[in-house]
This record gives structure tokens, sequence and C-alpha cells, in this order.
């Protein structure tokens, strides 16, 4: 017989990602893209809340605008836990939502694995990690690295995953504030689709990395390009210089269309900011492990 722990004013943090960069080194048979990216965790993102109940209601009850319940990433992980677990608990799921929707953040994908993560603790399921990973693959690529955690880095359709330590860094987000429709690049003709593939040192090189879906955004939406540039231009009012003396360059995360630039300190993210006009933006931390983990 499953337990139940109640607490609805409790909040689960479904922290954001970026990629650092993104490339894609081929396709497999069935069309699926192989990707290569490192996953950089923040320690900001949106927060969830759960209501427990003992007749197996699972529902929504701060819904998204534009999202049928059917559809959303939360209800659908709920159920699906629910089903492989054979547990009778229900749940009415609130959300803090402050990632932007297509932003390129993971929001969806980190909402869905702090359900996952969040409900196997509370209805005291006893998942494992990788069953929990497993679970989420099957709500989408992105899913399996929040649950796991971890700063990774990522290989084949987004699912194999290497934690990894990333330097200390703090990021300033830019939310040009327009939604990206990621199946439109991904089947685009003009996509770069023949990267050659990296390793792991090749990355911490910093050398040739790139977003190969930001040029296609930038010329579908200008107001991402126009977030590059201006955030970039600033970086250089601002002296924010990689160790090696060159200036660092925004960059858009996933397939969009949030931007961000890496600093060596909260201080430093702070003075960029402070140097642009009004945008809708924050500063976060990167974080190697996620804060969701340490939640009981």
């Amino acid at each position: 017989m499953f337990a139940v722990n109640n607490n609805p004013d409790r909040k689960w943090l479904a922290p954001a990602k970026l990629n650092l960069f993104l490339h894609i080194v081929g396709r497999r048979e069935d069309g699926y893209h192989l990707l290569q990216t490192v996953f950089q965790l923040l320690d900001y993102g949106d927060e969830l809340s759960f209501d427990l109940n003992r007749h197996g209601a699972v529902g929504l009850d701060t819904p998204i605008h534009g999202v049928a319940d059917a559809d959303n990433l939360i209800t659908r992980a709920a159920r699906l836990l629910q089903e492989q677990a054979g547990c009778g608990l229900g749940a009415g799921i609130s959300i803090d939502k402050k990632l932007p929707m297509g932003g390129g953040l993971g929001g969806g994908s980190s909402d869905a694995a702090t359900t996952l993560v969040a409900l196997n603790k509370i209805w005291k399921t006893g998942l494992s990690m990788d069953q929990l990973a497993a679970l989420g693959l099957q709500l989408g690529a992105d899913v399996p690295v929040f649950v796991r955690g971890c700063s990774a880095w990522a290989e084949g359709v987004g699912e194999k995953l290497q934690a990894i330590s990333l330097p200390k860094r703090h990021f300033l987000v830019i939310n040009p504030g327009v939604p990206v429709a990621t199946a439109d690049l991904f089947s685009h003709s003009q996509l770069t689709r023949d990267c050659t593939a990296i390793t792991i040192r090749g990355f911490h090189s910093d050398v040739g990395l790139r977003n190969v879906f930001q040029p296609l955004v930038c010329e579908h939406y200008p107001s991402v390009a126009k977030a590059l540039d201006l955030l970039s231009q600033v970086a250089i009012q601002c002296d924010v210089k990689k160790a090696n003396g060159e200036v660092r360059q925004a960059m858009m995360t996933g397939t969009g269309a949030c931007v961000f630039l890496a600093c060596d300190s909260k201080a430093q993210a702070q003075k960029v900011l402070s140097a642009l006009p009004p945008v809708d933006g924050f500063i976060a931390r990167g974080v190697d492990r996620s804060p969701l983990l340490d939640q009981d």
C-alpha cells in the first residue's frame, strides 16, 4: 500500500538548462537527428507543488495558457508514473511558470522531470533513477538530463548522457519574447546536419563551438538576432572576456529563442544587465548538480 506524504505548500524546482553548444552530426534511419551538446543546469526555473489525494485523479490546478491538459508534459508524466508503478494515488499540481515556452530553456521537459522525481518521492513508488529516466525519455529527449540532475555531455538524440564538471559561472539570460517552432527548424532544408563530431576534450578547448540552429532562427526571428547583437555589443563594452582574452559572445540556447552570456561572476552579469536597455531576462548560477536532487 502506498503512503501519502502530503505537503501542498512545498515547492519543487524545475531548473532551466542552457546548451553551451549544439551540433548535429548525422541522422538515424528513422529520421531523428544525432546531436552533440552540453547541458548546463541553472539554479533558476519553474516551481511546482503537489496536493496529494487518495482517489487517483491527476490534474493541473494552474493551467498553462495555450496548452491542453491532455498535451501537458506535467500531467502526462504523473499519469505515466501512476501506470508504471501501479499507484492509485493522485495529485493536484500547481506551477509557478517562470521559464518562457519556446525559449530553449527546457521548461516543459524540466517540469516533466520534476513531476516524475517529486511524485516518486511523495507517492513513495520506489522507482530508481534509471527507471525514471527511461520514463522521461518516453516524454521527450531532454527529460532524462533533468531527471538525472547533472550538467552533462549529451549525444545520440540527447539521451546518451555523461555527467560533466563545468566552470563556476553565472549566466545572463535574455528572452526576446517570441516562441520558436522547433519542429520547423529540424525539418528546414538549410539546417547544418554534418558537423564533425568532437570529444569532451574538444569542447573544453572552446574552439569552433556553435549552435547550428542559431543562423536559421536569426533569419526567421529578427528579435532573436537583435538580442544576440545587443548582448554581444554590451559584452564588449563591459569587457567580458574568456581566459584567453577573447571577448565572450552571446549565444542562443537550444532551438531558441532565449540567448545568454556566460560571466565569471554574478557581479559581472549584473554589470552587463545594468548596461542593457530594459529587457526580459534573469541572472542565474550554473550548477553541476540540480537542487532538485537534494529535496526530500
